[in-house]
């Protein structure tokens, strides 16, 4: 029996109604089986009627496509921000199967951003995070023959933000608003020479508003005080971003001495014990922490985080099941190997593996971070 394919459309609302995720077209297939025979009789002759193709209109949720916006000028793969459209790092960013990221803020003209000494800051109505992803073809040239896979918008309307996935063309010349997510083949050399391919999963809206959720509530991971605590090289110069954006009227600032610093993880002059803490804060502390949606297991990985039995020093597992590996406690000091978090960050398997999105292949840098602390931990 020869089959037309289907296609799959998945849409999603936000509002009062919690309306449809997923709508999938295997209405024709279902058509052919309502009657068990038509399946199971090998001569038979199945013939499929013909089908309107389904238009979902998702202009309640973004432009459809990231151009729409005009967040960048000229060739938009180049990513070249207009006037107002603001580049920003982070210390410690959050690893994605080695993807490279490009990330920009829009502050409405006018407004500022509140100052938040130990959480992600308040940013005003109309303000848009916008994180791209890319991979170079090799990683020791990390600026020649880029690919980009996705853009990620984070809106704030009204109080509420919202999360957006939007979709590369394989032309580079646009993205395009995909609430379903999208599994890409992505090769590339890595540092070390060797080859690696993976397939890369984007997001689908859910699963994008899932990693952001605090409480009831969606909010961004990254922008804190103590993540943009660092210097940028602006087109003007390296500064520190948080003293570019005071200088820049987009907030104030207490006095700077008293703002914390997340370490960057990959700083070989800073303690193992400092890196591993922020790699754990960045990668896990979005769901581990005290109003995060993990808070019930008790495990709290913030690097500012000092009750040793929250941070998992002979904590037992609320409830980890085979996620656990077999092992008996969150942390094992001096043992990595008897330790449950080690487990769970190292492994690709799905039910064991930590964070459970994000990622498909282990972080080999940052693991062997967090194995040296643990093994270092008296």
């Amino acid at each position: 029996m020869r089959q037309r394919s289907n296609n799959i459309i998945i849409a999603a609302t936000y509002g009062k109604r919690s309306a449809v995720h997923c709508a999938f077209a295997w209405l024709r297939l279902g058509i052919l089986c309502v009657v068990a025979g038509a399946c199971q009789t090998r001569t038979q002759e199945v013939v499929v009627l013909p089908q309107e193709e389904i238009s979902v209109d998702l202009s309640h949720l973004g432009k459809p496509k990231l151009s729409d916006y005009g967040f960048f000028e000229n060739e938009l793969k180049n990513l070249r921000p207009v006037a107002g459209v603001l580049p920003y790092s982070l210390n410690a960013p959050l690893f994605s199967d080695y993807a490279f990221k490009k990330r920009f803020v829009k502050i409405p003209e006018g407004k500022k951003v509140v100052f938040d000494a130990n959480d992600v800051f308040s940013f005003p109505d109309g303000t848009v995070l916008i994180k791209n992803f890319y991979y170079p073809a090799d990683f020791t040239n990390p600026d020649q023959r880029i690919r980009i896979l996705e853009t990620r918008l984070l809106l704030n309307e009204a109080g509420v933000w919202k999360a957006l996935p939007y979709i590369w063309n394989e032309e580079q010349t646009d993205a395009f608003l995909n609430v379903a997510g999208k599994t890409i083949s992505v090769q590339w050399k890595h540092t070390d020479g060797q080859v690696r391919n993976i397939n890369y999963s984007v997001p689908n809206m859910n699963q994008c508003k899932g990693c952001h959720l605090r409480g009831d509530k969606v909010m961004p991971i990254g922008p804190s005080a103590r993540q943009l605590n660092g210097n940028f090289s602006f087109e003007d110069g390296e500064k520190n971003q948080l003293r570019y954006w005071q200088a820049a009227g987009l907030i104030d600032l207490p006095a700077f001495n008293s703002i914390e610093k997340l370490v960057a993880y990959d700083d070989e002059t800073a303690s193992i014990s400092n890196r591993a803490r922020a790699w754990l804060e960045i990668n896990c502390a979005h769901c581990h922490r005290a109003d995060g949606p993990a808070k019930n297991s008790g495990l709290h990985l913030l690097a500012s985080e000092q009750d040793p039995v929250r941070l998992g020093i002979g904590k037992a597992p609320v409830a980890a099941g085979k996620g656990s590996g077999g092992l008996l406690y969150d942390i094992v000091p001096g043992k990595p190997d008897q330790s449950i978090l080690q487990y769970r960050i190292e492994s690709v398997h799905p039910g064991s593996m930590m964070p459970e999105l994000g990622r498909s292949i282990t972080h080999t840098e940052g693991v062997a971070l967090v194995r040296q602390w643990i093994a270092e931990l008296k």
